[in-house]
């Protein structure tokens, strides 16, 4: 029989993965697959890693949200192999999952992986060291989705981000930005910029409308220092998903490029805590290979 494994987060946004299970094994083995479990901890990496080293599976699947599908597909890289990534969404946002196509139906995304049809898409990599698969950001509100209560997160969805940066407007401080490429310096006072991989950033849709998954170039937006009033404009904009016609803005693509900051400041990648800069960020053109409808 052939084989898969289910890497899943129980804790992952309503905590419906586990109850789903049977419904999961039942439905590949059907199919003549082997599906095996492995309950994700995030600090035991080099089990996974031996896991997927040691057994031959087909394909992997990821179950839960944006950071649970980066650490399951950096795990996949850094193994080696050459097999698809399937996406079950389970988190609040799941940005990657609808970039790529996925619905968050359970029943249709779980057929997605059942009918094999693969993509091959882009995937980011910092420093040469860590991958991710939709936004790498820094600055002001890029740790609002960690910060955000959870219980606030349940009920309201990715609107509940939206609520927690608004509160958090009085406080933002401006940092110089610098970005290296091989095009040249850009310098900039600003309050927030973000790589992206595709239009969804948030649990917001659209909001680079030419950011393509596929065609390995970052989409690098940066938000200028501006008042108070035009950032609250701003977020207006963000639920509209007409960012790039508004003059604080400022939207640019590049293969790979330098980032640095004159002070400390917060970032995330997938939504997750990340590394303070200085980095590197390059694309890797069609570099993962994923189950798409």
């Amino acid at each position: 029989m052939r084989k898969a494994i289910l890497v899943y987060n129980p804790l992952s946004g309503a905590r419906f993965i586990v109850n789903k299970l049977g419904y999961i094994f039942d439905k590949f083995q059907s199919i003549g697959v082997l599906v095996q479990p492995y309950i994700l901890e995030f600090d035991k990496t080099h089990e996974l890693l031996y896991t997927l080293k040691n057994e031959e599976y087909e394909f992997i699947m990821a179950a839960g949200g944006d950071g649970t599908i980066n650490y399951v597909a950096n795990v996949l890289m850094q193994s080696g192999l050459n097999i698809p990534l399937g996406v079950i969404p389970a988190g609040t946002c799941n940005d990657f999952a609808t970039c790529i196509g996925v619905s968050a139906s359970f029943d249709t995304n779980i057929d997605v992986i059942l009918k094999g049809k693969i993509k091959h898409v882009d995937i980011g990599l910092l420093n040469k060291e860590k991958y991710f698969l939709n936004t790498y950001a820094g600055g002001a509100f890029a740790d609002i989705s960690f910060k955000t209560d959870n219980e606030l997160k349940k009920n309201l969805g990715a609107f509940a981000y939206y609520i927690k940066a608004l509160s958090e407007v009085a406080n933002i401080r401006s940092f110089k930005l610098t970005i290296n490429t091989d095009e040249g310096e850009i310098k900039e006072d600003a309050i927030l910029f973000f790589i992206t991989n595709g239009k969804n950033i948030g649990g917001f849709t659209n909001i680079v409308k030419k950011a393509s998954i596929t065609d390995g170039m970052m989409d690098i937006v940066v938000l200028k220092e501006c008042s108070h009033i035009d950032l609250i404009g701003l977020f207006f904009k963000v639920l509209n998903g007409t960012i790039d016609d508004n003059p604080n803005v400022i939207i640019f693509r590049f293969k790979k490029c330098f980032i640095s900051a004159n002070r400390e400041i917060v970032s995330t990648v997938d939504g997750e805590k990340g590394d303070s800069l200085p980095v590197v960020v390059e694309f890797i053109n069609k570099g993962l290979k994923v189950f798409v409808p």
